[in-house]
């Protein structure tokens, strides 16, 4: 494809930022939209010369008109995650989820920008039906009164205004969904790095012996867990060949128990774990294994193993352990 003008909201976050990058090398102008709350700059560092940053809240519609004018597609990923705001913050996560949408597709419409791709979540399934789940499974937000479905639900919301708006105001839509992404600089509310930082607080406090390690659930919960260059190259693999309208989900099909992930993670440290089982948050989800194969049909193909993207994550936790928020 040709060179484009590139709107990404969220362009600071882990993902957005990965994204970023990929299209500055494939020469592309990106511009680049967040207000830094949860984005980090340092994420960009490789490429703030060769892009143009605008800071702003994607809930501030005047802002993201701004960014959008003078756009040839916009890339959506202005969200808030991670676990535990679903539960502390449910009101946020709605807000910036919601708002954000519509502004988008305001500003869109203002702009005569018809190229929009937005990032959705492996979350609006919440239990899929079946393992591997495709693309054709059906959403559901199984308990209003559960906040930890406002993120899911915002993703879906996201998604059934994508489809619609884009059959009616768009030349090319599409939506992917990622299947829990990982890697070096990721934040600190996910299963990854918050293994990382408390087996590095359980080993500089234990030097020698086994170590005794809290987790939710019983560990037998599986996940597929993406590395972050797999999931950039997904999407631009959807980019593009991806057709209108279309959803795609971008991930592994190497399904791992957390206490899998745990003890792999202890291994690096040369340490042996004993779990010490806790209770599952309400409406948490047993397995989640994407089928890939439609992505794989577009030239999609993972290449960084788990064994091979845990190490450098977490090594770069174990480095920037001060970093994490105090709590």
């Amino acid at each position: 494809m040709s060179q484009a003008k590139i709107l990404v909201t969220g362009g600071s976050g882990f993902i957005g930022s990965g994204l970023v990058k990929a299209l500055v090398k494939a020469g592309h102008r990106v511009r680049v939209l967040d207000d830094n709350s949860r984005g980090r700059p340092r994420r960009l560092t490789a490429v703030e010369n060769d892009i143009e940053f605008v800071a702003g809240d994607v809930r501030d519609a005047e802002a993201v008109s701004r960014a959008t004018a003078g756009m040839d597609e916009v890339h959506h990923l202005a969200f808030v995650n991670g676990t535990e705001f679903f539960y502390s913050q449910p009101d946020l996560v709605l807000d910036v989820g919601v708002r954000g949408m519509i502004n988008v597709i305001d500003a869109c419409r203002a702009h005569d920008v018809g190229k929009l791709i937005l990032a959705s979540s492996s979350e609006v399934y919440q239990t899929p039906p079946t393992i591997p789940t495709d693309e054709s499974a059906p959403l559901s937000v199984p308990d209003p009164l559960n906040p930890r479905y406002s993120y899911g639900g915002g993703k879906l919301i996201s998604e059934l205004m994508a489809i619609n708006f884009g059959r009616k105001y768009f030349d090319r839509v599409l939506i992917f969904r990622p299947h829990n992404i990982y890697g070096p600089d990721m934040g600190f509310e996910h299963v990854v790095p918050q293994f990382a930082l408390r087996l590095k607080r359980l080993a500089d406090a234990q030097p020698t012996g086994v170590l005794r390690l809290e987790i939710q659930g019983t560990g037998a919960e599986t996940r597929s867990f993406c590395h972050i260059d797999d999931l950039v190259a997904g999407v631009m693999a959807m980019r593009d060949k991806g057709e209108h309208l279309g959803i795609y989900h971008v991930g592994t099909m190497e399904e791992v128990s957390i206490a899998e992930v745990a003890r792999r993670g202890a291994a690096l440290a040369g340490r042996d774990i004993e779990l010490v089982h806790g209770p599952l948050q309400a409406g948490g989800t047993m397995r989640r294994c994407p089928d890939i194969s439609k992505l794989q049909k577009l030239g999609y193909k993972p290449g960084v193993p788990l064994d091979a993207g845990l190490k450098p994550t977490v090594d770069w936790y174990w480095r920037n352990a001060e970093l994490a928020p105090k709590t």
